[in-house]
């Protein structure tokens, strides 16, 4: 019987620190490229559109019915290019839409704050309370239009719009604007309609050199504030239905002012600098308690002087009596619009629009 020989083998022993300090070194080298990549790709495009492919991803895995329930996010479909934007100067070739209506919608869907390349926010009639602080990562925002929400407050983080052209707030409960509003000096639309209890602005506001159009009505004003008077750009400015009872002396530094509402406020006197507002075309003012108005804006063919004269009358149904203040406004607003639209195409102002009598109850 054969006996097994044993077989001796040597095994090498390597000094393992230097194995570790091999490892350590391609770790370090691993990092610092990591490092450099992160840093290449901050700096380019690649995150956005990483982002808006991972929110098609995303949208891919939400059932039909979810979709339909968020209203898609978007006008038509998920990052579809829209319309042409053709009211910027830079001539955008699309935008991207979010909407949001209803009263079911207490708070924004979660979703939103990586939504960061939408160009418009379109929400109307829910019950969200406030715009989240997120919206200063919207940096592409062009349109923010929010009315009738109940917000109570806008965020100070609202200044970071830099690129933001329409501002609508109407139908809200705001109680103030902030002052970094001002910081959005790319402006040119703002409506602030019916806040009930606004009654000033700050004087931030005017920094909005690019302001054009500016619907303070159916508010708490005192007067016209300080910082209206130093938007330059200012075309069109309705502050009807406030307090107003005179109008500044110097309200002649609004150089391109074309449209000025007044009526339904109790002005009595309108200063003679208004003769210097060279492009002015149409004054609405309601004259029940007027007893000064240059005759500059009287005689002059080019202006289209509206004088209302404020006659309410018992309406045999209670129901017209009754009738919420909201739907009102509306229909002042729609009578208003209608009748300014007959008057645009005419060259020469007609007799009677120099002196227009209400019976309805405005």
């Amino acid at each position: 019987m054969m006996k097994a020989e044993r077989v001796a083998v040597d095994i090498p022993v390597y000094d393992l620190s230097l194995i570790r300090e091999l490892w350590e070194g391609r770790v370090k080298k691993h990092r610092q490229r990591q490092k450099k990549e992160e840093e290449r790709i901050s700096k380019s495009a690649l995150a956005r559109v990483n982002q808006q492919w991972q929110y098609r991803i995303a949208c891919k895995k939400l059932k039909s019915t979810e979709v339909t329930a968020l209203h898609t996010y978007l006008e038509r479909s998920t990052l579809q290019e829209l319309h042409t934007h053709t009211s910027d100067s830079d001539s955008e070739s699309s935008k991207l839409i979010f909407e949001l209506n209803g009263q079911k919608w207490m708070k924004l869907p979660e979703d939103l704050q990586f939504m960061t390349f939408l160009r418009e926010w379109h929400i109307h009639g829910t019950r969200i309370p406030e715009i989240p602080s997120y919206i200063e990562a919207f940096v592409e925002l062009r349109v923010l239009d929010v009315p009738k929400n109940g917000l109570s407050r806008l965020p100070v983080e609202i200044g970071k719009l830099l690129n933001l052209r329409e501002l609508n707030v109407n139908y809200n409960k705001l109680l103030s604007i902030p002052a970094e509003l001002g910081e959005c000096v790319n402006l040119e639309h703002l409506e602030m309609t019916a806040n009930t209890h606004l009654a000033e602005l700050p004087f931030e506001l005017s920094n909005l050199k690019k302001l054009q159009h500016l619907d303070l009505a159916e508010n708490k004003f005192p007067s016209i504030p300080i910082c209206v008077l130093r938007m330059e750009s200012l075309k069109c400015l309705d502050i009807s239905n406030n307090a107003l009872r005179d109008l500044p002396e110097d309200i002649d530094r609004l150089e391109a002012l074309e449209m000025l509402f007044l009526h339904r406020n109790a002005v009595r006197y309108v200063p003679m600098s208004t003769n210097n507002l060279l492009h002015l075309k149409m004054l609405v003012i309601s004259a029940d308690q007027l007893y000064s108005l240059p005759s500059h804006l009287v005689d002059n063919p080019k202006i289209k002087l509206i004088r209302l004269y404020d006659n309410p009358i018992k309406a045999e149904d209670e129901e017209e009596m009754n009738m919420d203040a909201e739907a009102q406004d509306t229909h002042e607003k729609e009578f208003m619009k209608t009748y300014i639209e007959s008057l645009q195409d005419r060259d020469t102002q007609p007799s009677y629009t120099t002196k227009v009598s209400l019976s309805c109850l405005l």
